[in-house]
């Protein structure tokens, strides 16, 4: 495994490749009687080989309970998981995962290096150390007390525990979280290289942005359920129109008027539309302020399509 920055995404994963992890039909109930609470309901979900999948979805919609059941944290209440073609609680199937989870569990008192030495002694064939290291952009750590380190540095640890085991499937619930440009930029590069090296990759996310950047394919859910899926491409195809962008006066309250406008907002002098088509919005904006400049005119962004995606589950209208 290397740490190179290329950006480019590798090939798409076939259905030929192998099914790494799935879910069939899965669902998750907490409690009984009247307190039952339906986390996921007949979930489906399949893993490639070489593949990077996103799954996202808002607060609440069932990622950690899909996490939990594929890892083997937690066991459907009905339907099933499969890891490795196993039972995911099974040793020789868990052996082959990493996994970076939001609770870490990992004693303050520990270096990083005798953590890293810690997690390597649990599998028979673990990453090298200098690997781990590079490839989680620890150098110079090594000798720090975990509790020591900042939230950021911390989740670098975590991200190189998940390497240890030089595992065939990696899940990342949130790794990115509290680090900064450069570290989330070279940790994108090690996602990137962890799928093209034929392992598959599950990447919780609150940065859309990443999801765009870095996966293959994309599932939302909501409420337990699958929603929508396919490569971010498709998933953006899904909201229809243009995003257009404008240095100008122009109000809100006015904008909202305009033909086929879906949303507006304000940030300082700058105008952003989400709109069925461009060209009628453009007219407007122009004849009401014809000194508007550095106007742009772009397709929806993920972020705009996740937005509609799972407010029109909500309110269908």
């Amino acid at each position: 495994m290397t740490t190179t920055q290329q950006t480019h995404r590798h090939p798409p994963t076939s259905h030929d490749t192998p099914v790494l992890a799935e879910l069939l039909g899965a669902s998750k109930q907490f409690g009984r009687g009247p307190a039952t609470v339906r986390a996921v309901s007949g979930l489906e979900l399949e893993v490639r080989s070489g593949e990077l999948l996103a799954l996202l979805g808002p607060n609440g919609a069932g990622k950690s309970t899909a996490i939990g059941m594929l890892t083997g944290l937690t066991a459907p209440t009905s339907g099933r998981a499969r890891l490795f073609g196993r039972d995911p609680r099974d040793v020789s199937a868990r052996q082959r995962l990493g996994a970076m989870l939001q609770a870490s569990g990992v004693p303050d008192t520990l270096r990083v290096r005798e953590l890293l030495t810690q997690f390597r002694g649990y599998y028979p064939e673990p990453l090298p150390m200098a690997q781990i290291v590079a490839a989680a952009g620890l150098d110079g750590l090594e000798g720090r007390m975990f509790g020591e380190l900042s939230g950021g540095q911390q989740r670098r640890v975590l991200f190189g525990i998940a390497l240890a085991g030089d595992p065939d499937l990696v899940v990342f619930d949130e790794p990115t979280t509290g680090l900064d440009v450069e570290a989330r930029r070279g940790l994108w590069a090690t996602l990137r290289d962890l799928a093209r090296s034929g392992r598959g990759v599950v990447l919780t996310t609150h940065y859309l942005e990443e999801a765009d950047a870095l996966a293959d394919r994309i599932v939302v859910i909501d409420r337990g359920v699958v929603i929508a899926q396919g490569t971010p491409a498709e998933i953006k195809a899904r909201v229809p129109g243009r995003r257009v962008r404008a240095r100008t006066s122009a109000s809100l309250t006015v904008a909202h008027q305009w033909p086929g406008v879906a949303r507006a907002s304000r940030e300082g002098p700058w105008l952003e539309l989400l709109a069925a088509s461009a060209e009628p919005v453009l007219r407007a904006l122009l004849d009401l302020d014809p000194s508007a400049t550095e106007v742009t005119v772009t397709e929806p962004s993920l972020e705009e399509a996740f937005l509609a995606l799972t407010h029109d589950l909500e309110d269908p209208r």
